[in-house]
């Protein structure tokens, strides 16, 4: 698996092609620097730098990539299995079509769940300088003699995931960029951009605020969100101590789809995300009732992985409801009817 990282390795921080990259676990300080690295398949990385990684994700077979962004308190153990779940996922629904990158950035490995939100906020923050870096130099390349962009030009998609707190990375990913690289604002790179459970204010995507950046390069912008979602209301309380008032994203959807671009789509899961995650209910972007099977979400954004559209979209709203498939709802009306029997 490939892979792209700003947490700083044993190894230190300068970059050597070809050498091992060991994750330091009790070092969650935020490098400026990153780190262009492949996993194999017995659990050993080696970093190979951004020309070779960017060539092996042009040279890949599959037809698009989709960047990866892990939620807050994940240690890369927890990401590699993650992201290799929906690799999985995607390979069984239609072979070679989505190629999963993750991307790794620092998270606190301390037993107090309150610290590690707080430093983990920080580090998202910190890493969106960053992760604007990668984007600017794949941009860069994209259009040097490296990638031969008049006579073999790489034509793969590109999509992002970003699940809980990883919506704080690539919000600030993109404001960094455009603050720092863009005289003339972003620009659209992205098919598609996936916010799940996102643990940032659901105002966002408004224009004139900071995940603005998320619409402009996005095709379309998929929320999926649960009012049950436990993990969010443990940080819809974390935030209420620095006065943070807002509801979060991954909550409510976004706050009113009227003041959001005409591409920004809001799904509600309510009626799957527990029976999938229990009890949490924030990993349900996954598998569904069983591990390896696909639930109705990953259908749905696989479905706009392939189509390039949003399914169940309306024509004065764009908002749908998921619910669970057929088979799951009679299994569950019979339990309830045995239950009142007795």
């Amino acid at each position: 698996m490939l892979f792209i990282t700003n947490r700083i390795p044993e190894e230190g921080i300068k970059t050597e092609i070809g050498r091992s990259f060991t994750f330091d676990l009790f070092n969650a300080d935020c490098s400026k620097s990153v780190f262009y690295c492949e996993r194999k398949s017995n659990g050993s990385i080696t970093e190979i730098g951004s020309a070779a990684l960017l060539k092996k994700v042009k040279e890949a077979e599959y037809k698009q990539i989709l960047l990866y962004i892990h939620g807050f308190a994940n240690q890369p153990a927890d990401i590699f299995k993650a992201a290799q779940e929906f690799q999985s996922l995607c390979d069984k629904s239609k072979r070679k079509e989505v190629l999963v990158v993750p991307l790794i950035w620092p998270c606190s490995n301390e037993n107090s769940i309150a610290s590690n939100y707080w430093d983990d906020q920080k580090s998202a923050d910190a890493s969106g300088y960053a992760y604007s870096r990668v984007i600017q130099k794949f941009i860069e390349w994209r259009n040097s003699k490296d990638n031969d962009p008049e006579l073999d030009p790489c034509l793969k998609r590109i999509n992002v995931l970003a699940h809980s707190m990883g919506n704080r990375v690539y919000r600030e990913t993109l404001y960094n960029w455009n603050y720092y690289d863009l005289p003339d604002g972003v620009p659209l790179i992205f098919r598609n951009s996936f916010l799940v459970a996102a643990d940032v204010v659901n105002e966002t995507l408004e224009p004139g605020q900071k995940g603005e950046h998320i619409c402009n390069a996005s095709r379309n912008v998929v929320v999926y969100y649960a009012s049950d979602d436990l993990a969010l209301r443990a940080s819809k309380g974390a935030n209420l101590r620095n006065k943070i008032a807002s509801r979060r994203l991954g909550h409510s959807g976004p706050e009113d789809l009227t003041l959001v671009p005409k591409n920004v789509f809001s799904v509600d899961c309510d009626d799957v995300n527990t029976q999938y995650d229990y009890p949490k209910g924030h990993t349900y972007f996954r598998s569904g009732t069983r591990k390896g099977q696909p639930g109705v979400v990953f259908n749905h954004i696989f479905e706009v992985l392939v189509t390039g559209r949003v399914p169940d979209k309306t024509c004065l709203i764009n908002t749908s409801i998921l619910e669970p498939a057929r088979t799951t709802a009679k299994k569950t009306t019979r339990k309830k009817r045995t239950k009142s029997k007795k």
